[in-house]
């Protein structure tokens, strides 16, 4: 407040409401009753007039029930489909063992600091991401309305592979599963092996014919597949029931969501690893190939798993740790949390290696007899003479190291005739580096995997039911990331605002249920997030750090945890974070203008994959994903700038004395207003204390004016 402006005195029983310009204005009012005043911030009614001066009245903000609910909604909301589909491939692809070591240092550099720093704003302002940006700067609000978009974006494709989930479990509870063979075609004369199925596999044909009977392109609609609608519309009743109340509801399921997931990875552990094979998977994983690491792809593909794993700029994180204590050890939960995820990333890469290294050395073994067989019929038939054969080798009953001698044996001796033998080395190494991901790895190798299991329905209800569960602690966190900052900012009902989400999402995601939504998926999955998300994240890092202050905020840090942070963190925060942020982000849009936008698509008469562009409406719809997206960022700053609409964040509440206290509408409180009262530039006030006594203005109070600048 400036030294020359003054405050009627009044007893400290009375509430007295005035403008700011009439306090400003008047000059007879003692300093010192100001200067006992503190200024209180947050959104609840009035509940009690007489409570002492000193006592602390509960926010009526939810709350977690426990600090074990909130770390399981962090880690079901983190850990997600990507670290049992996307980890392992990316860990084989790039280099096996050495690339742990690469995403274990962008881990710290990248994904620890930004954690924290989404962990402590949400804490702090104790908001959703829009209330949080906007508390910050108005200026910035669009960064929250940004993140709600991505959420809204990624929620809509997301629930679909949910809902194929919910199909393939379903359908587990067979024996033999229905996926364990091809289907027998009849007609009149004679009984044939689907041709189709035959061509690819069981499992292949199961997946893109009886599950998603998928069209040739993604311009042939083939209208809409009823079984997968079903499955669709009984995934977001789920997550509409789950999420109704918030965090009130969805934390009872929380417990069962976040940690049954874990019971069936260490129970497919155990059990992979009393099959055969099981130990060539995890060697053939884990065994480093160093020259790969040196490659500048293999660190942006660890810096960009490492950006997601951890749900980084989705507003999921701030929203759920919006509802902490404000003295909660929000550090502490960065650094559990981020090596809680890294530790499931490798647990499923041990299971996933483990099953693989199963299903190689079935195929081997199967690769070896069919040779074997074929080796003896070109004995017989005198192709190959009886000589070369060592005597001590039954073709009979050859093991993989005998069969390995003959095989090299017959290519030395035959070898311009070898060619034409149509001979396999039938190595397991082989079946092993054919990397796959995704839905691939999920519905078609894992599924063909247990298929050789003892009890394989047993182990494909435990299998479909995880990845239900992982995709609805992830789905928990995406919905929380899109209803509380509006329900922060609207005022709306939070159970009203729910229901027309998911309703509106189901009507939306009715494209991602045609016979060609696979490759609706697909696009939704490489354009809504990737660009969106790290222009989002760049600039909340610059919106703490430049625009709050990041001096102010080690400040608050300090008040916060009870103790300094390290300045490791400032320097990460400052200079590095932004700087391989940006790096990723420029790399990320040269890998995307490089790759041809197009997609895998099944080609029935071929029985195969087959890389097709996007027609010139798919690319539309590609740079349309993006584009609105990042949108409200520009259009909110426009709009706040040059003040084209009347904002409510622009005429402040009014300031009501109560007891030595200021009492403030929280969502209308920014920097610029504290300087009005204060006399001080918003960087050198105090930041608001939300752990005191929380009150809300009186109905019909006047409001302040505006400033100059548009911001009160």
């Amino acid at each position: 407040m400036p030294k020359n402006s003054k405050v009627v005195k009044r007893e400290l029983d009375d509430d007295v409401t005035e403008s700011v310009k009439d306090l400003l204005s008047n000059e007879d009012a003692a300093d010192d009753a100001f200067k006992t005043s503190e200024l209180i911030v947050d959104g609840q009614e009035e509940k009690d007039t007489d409570v002492e001066e000193g006592s602390e009245v509960e926010d009526e903000r939810p709350a977690w029930n426990s600090k074990l609910q909130y770390i399981l909604a962090q880690v079901g909301f983190s850990v997600g489909l990507g670290n049992v589909w996307r980890f392992p491939y990316l860990c084989q692809k790039n280099g096996g063992g050495a690339y742990l070591l690469p995403y274990l240092i962008l881990l710290m550099v990248i994904g620890i600091p930004l954690f924290f720093l989404e962990l402590s704003v949400g804490q702090r302002i104790r908001r959703g991401s829009i209330g949080v940006w906007n508390y910050i700067s108005p200026k910035l609000g669009g960064i929250g309305f940004a993140s709600c978009v991505v959420c809204y974006f990624v929620a809509l494709y997301y629930n679909v592979i949910i809902g194929w989930s919910l199909f393939y479990f379903s359908q587990s509870f067979q024996q033999p599963l229905p996926w364990d063979q091809c289907p027998l075609v009849k007609n009149a004369s004679h009984t044939f092996v689907e041709p189709e199925c035959e061509q690819s596999s069981a499992t292949t044909y199961y997946w893109y014919r009886e599950a998603l009977n998928i069209s040739s392109s993604i311009s042939e609609s083939g209208g809409l597949n009823w079984k997968m609608t079903i499955c669709l519309l009984a995934a977001w009743v789920m997550v509409c029931l789950a999420m109704i109340k918030g965090i009130q509801s969805s934390g009872k399921i929380i417990y069962f969501s976040s940690l049954f997931p874990y019971v069936v990875l260490i129970c497919f552990l155990i059990r992979a690893f009393l099959l055969n094979g099981s130990i060539d998977g995890i060697r053939h994983m884990f065994t480093p190939k160093l020259e790969i690491m040196l490659e500048p792809k293999v660190w942006r593909e660890a810096a960009t798993q490492v950006f997601f794993a951890l749900g980084l700029g989705f507003g999921g994180v701030i929203a759920f740790s919006s509802y902490n204590k404000r003295d909660n050890n929000c550090h502490f939960d960065a650094v559990l949390v981020s090596f809680i995820n890294f530790f499931t990333s490798v647990l499923a890469t041990l299971v996933v290696f483990a099953v693989l290294g199963f299903k190689a050395n079935v195929i081997n073994e199967k690769c070896i007899t069919q040779n074997s067989e074929t080796i003896m019929k070109f004995l017989k038939m005198g192709n190959i003479s009886q000589d070369i054969i060592p005597h001590h080798i039954n073709l009979s009953t050859v093991t993989a190291e005998d069969y390995h001698l003959v095989y090299d044996i017959i290519q030395k001796v035959k070898e311009e005739e070898f060619p034409a033998l149509h001979l396999n080395s039938c190595k397991i190494e082989e079946e092993l580096n054919k990397a796959v991901q995704g839905t691939g790895l999920a519905f078609i190798a894992f599924t063909e995997a247990m298929t050789h299991f003892p009890a394989s329905p047993f182990w494909s209800v435990m299998f479909f039911l995880m990845l239900v569960n992982l995709g609805l602690g992830s789905m928990f966190g995406t919905i929380e990331g899109i209803v509380t900052p509006i329900v922060d900012t609207f005022k709306v009902r939070k159970e009203i605002l729910t229901v027309i989400c998911c309703l509106l999402a189901f009507c939306i995601g009715l494209i991602f249920v045609q016979r060609s939504g696979n490759y609706f998926v697909t696009m939704f999955d490489d354009y809504s997030a990737t660009l969106p998300l790290l222009i989002v994240v760049i600039l909340e890092n610059i919106a703490v750090c430049f625009v709050y202050g990041i001096d102010k905020f080690m400040e608050d840090l300090k008040d916060m945890l009870g103790f300094a942070p390290s300045r490791y963190y400032y320097y990460m925060w400052k200079y590095i974070s932004p700087l391989m942020l940006l790096s990723l982000l420029i790399a990320s849009v040269v890998n995307m203008g490089l790759s041809p936008p197009g997609y895998n698509a099944w080609i029935e008469d071929k029985a195969s994959e087959e890389f097709l562009s996007y027609p010139t409406w798919g690319l539309v719809v590609c740079v349309s994903l993006v584009v609105f997206a990042i949108l409200p960022v520009p259009v909110v700053f426009i709009v706040r700038r040059f003040n084209l609409i009347d904002d409510s964040s622009g005429n402040l509440a009014s300031v009501t004395y109560k007891r030595g206290r200021v009492l403030k509408e929280p969502v209308n409180l920014e920097g610029d207003d504290t300087s009005l009262i204060h006399g001080k530039i918003p960087s050198e006030m105090p930041s608001p204390n939300f752990g005191k006594n929380i009150y809300r203005k009186q109905s019909g109070s006047p409001t302040l004016d505006t400033a100059p600048n548009g911001r009160c």
